[in-house]
């Protein structure tokens, strides 16, 4: 629990309209308005640099200044809660929606940039071999359970975000984008580098249902319900491809990866 000068001095740092904390003085027994100001400018710039680090394709996209006024005003309404800055913003592309209406695409574009900071610090896991799968009879398949890696994350869109990330990130080349369909992006770190992938219809609807901890048959089942164009001989190559699997499990076990 803080005291009410450490809360008096939060509230201070973060909002410049605020008068200085009336615990500070300083060698000389002033209070210290020129120095606490520095120190206050110091806290923001880290914050709002801390939140350009994580989300630089919405800068790009937004331009540097008017990133830096929504940075500045999310850092003034959510200030961190932890020492650990590297998660911090993860309620930013809660917070572009509210900010930004006239971009739809941002937010969802600047989680899949949320996910890719977790899934790089997210725990090692070696993928799946493909010889794991082909040794394995349709019948076995269909029943089995599918360990995912630690690191893997799904972001779904109406909007293009892969395509819009690949382009601003230096990933693919810019054109213009007209008539675009919704993509859902797989966000993984198999080994040292975190990818992005654009997923086939219904993989996300699979690989949730994967995590969820169903079956391959039943997952399989459940995405062909939603989408009648998924292709689960694709879904399997692409998931293998991309290090998001770990292990094929005859039962169920707990979290994304064997214990």
């Amino acid at each position: 629990m803080w005291s009410t000068a450490q809360n008096e001095f939060a509230d201070a740092l973060l909002d410049s309209g605020r008068s200085i904390p009336p615990m500070l003085t300083s060698h000389t027994s002033r209070t210290p308005a020129k120095r606490f100001a520095v120190y206050r400018n110091n806290v923001v710039f880290s914050l709002i640099t801390a939140l350009r680090v994580r989300f630089p394709v919405a800068e790009r996209i937004v331009g540097e200044e008017c990133f830096a006024a929504m940075a500045r005003d999310f850092v003034v309404a959510h200030p961190p809660r932890s020492p650990v800055l590297m998660f911090y913003g993860d309620g930013f592309p809660d917070f572009i929606a509210a900010c930004l209406t006239e971009l739809p695409y941002l937010p969802d574009v600047a989680r899949l940039e949320a996910a890719r900071t977790h899934a790089y610090h997210a725990a090692d896991a070696e993928p799946i071999e493909p010889a794991s799968l082909r040794a394995l009879d349709a019948g076995d398949l269909a029943s089995a359970y599918v360990a995912l890696h630690p690191s893997m994350r799904i972001v779904r869109s109406p909007h293009p975000i892969v395509t819009i990330w690949a382009m601003n990130s230096g990933e693919t080349e810019l054109r213009p984008l007209s008539g675009e369909e919704a993509e859902d992006a797989l966000v993984v770190r198999p080994r040292e580098a975190v990818t992005v992938a654009k997923l086939p219809p219904g993989g996300a609807a699979f690989l949730q249902a994967l995590e969820a901890g169903t079956t391959l048959g039943a997952a399989a089942a459940l995405a062909m319900r939603q989408c009648a164009d998924f292709d689960l001989a694709a879904n399997l190559v692409g998931l293998i491809a991309s290090g998001a699997m770990v292990a094929v499990l005859a039962c169920r076990a707990e979290g994304r990866f064997p214990q």
